[in-house]
C-alpha cells in the first residue's frame, strides 16, 4: 500500500519491522491516556523488544492473510495505530478494526481520515465485504469517528472484551464495504 496523507502532517502506512523503537516510544507517550481503553499490558509491551515481538506477530498475521497492521506517522514519530485483524474469508469476507491516536492529535479529523482510508484498503485491496469495530459504551469519541466513516451500530455485546482489567460491555458497529 502506498502511504496516504491524512492531514496535519500525518501519514498512514503499513507497519514495518524497523518501527519497533518508534512504536514503543508512542505507546510509552500515550500509556496513561490509552490505559482505560485497552487491555492491561505487561511492562515488556512498552519496550523496544516488546514492540519487536508484537511487530513480528503482526507481520506473521499479514503473511497469513489474517491481519493488516498500520501506523500513523508524523515526521519520524509514530502517532497512532490502525489495525485490521481477524480477517475471515469464505462467505464472511470480514475483519475487525482497532485504532488509537496520540492525544495531541485527537479531534482534528486525522483518525476519521485514517479509518476511512483503511476501509478503502479493506474493500479495494483486500476484497472484504465488511469491517466491524467495537467501542466501550462510554467512548463517544471513537463512536463519532465510526459514524462519520459510515459505520452503523449493530448492537451491544455484554462483557465483550477484557479492557483495563475487567470484562466490559461494548457497542458493536459495522461498515458494509460494497454497494
Amino acid at each position: 500500500m502506498t502511504p496516504v496523507a491524512l492531514g496535519h502532517g500525518v501519514v498512514l502506512r503499513e507497519v514495518v519491522g524497523s518501527d519497533a523503537a518508534a512504536l514503543a516510544e508512542a505507546y510509552r507517550r500515550n500509556r496513561e491516556r490509552l490505559a482505560p481503553w485497552e487491555p492491561e499490558r505487561a511492562e515488556h509491551f512498552f519496550t523496544d523488544a516488546g514492540q519487536e515481538s508484537a511487530i513480528e506477530a503482526m507481520l506473521r498475521d499479514r503473511e497469513a492473510g489474517t491481519g493488516v497492521p498500520f501506523v500513523l506517522e508524523a515526521g519520524e514519530r509514530i502517532v497512532g495505530r490502525v489495525n485490521l485483524s481477524g480477517i475471515v474469508r469464505g462467505p464472511f469476507q470480514s475483519a475487525n478494526l482497532g485504532y488509537w491516536i496520540d492525544g495531541e492529535l485527537g479531534g482534528r479529523g486525522v483518525m476519521t481520515a485514517a479509518v476511512d482510508a483503511v476501509a478503502r484498503v479493506a474493500a479495494e485491496d483486500l476484497g472484504l465485504h465488511r469491517i466491524q469495530a467495537a467501542t466501550l459504551l462510554h467512548n463517544a469519541s471513537s463512536q463519532s469517528v465510526l459514524r462519520r466513516c459510515g459505520f452503523t451500530e449493530i448492537g451491544v455485546a455484554p462483557r465483550y472484551l477484557r479492557i483495563a482489567g475487567r470484562w466490559q460491555d461494548h457497542l458493536l458497529f459495522q461498515r458494509i464495504l460494497e454497494g
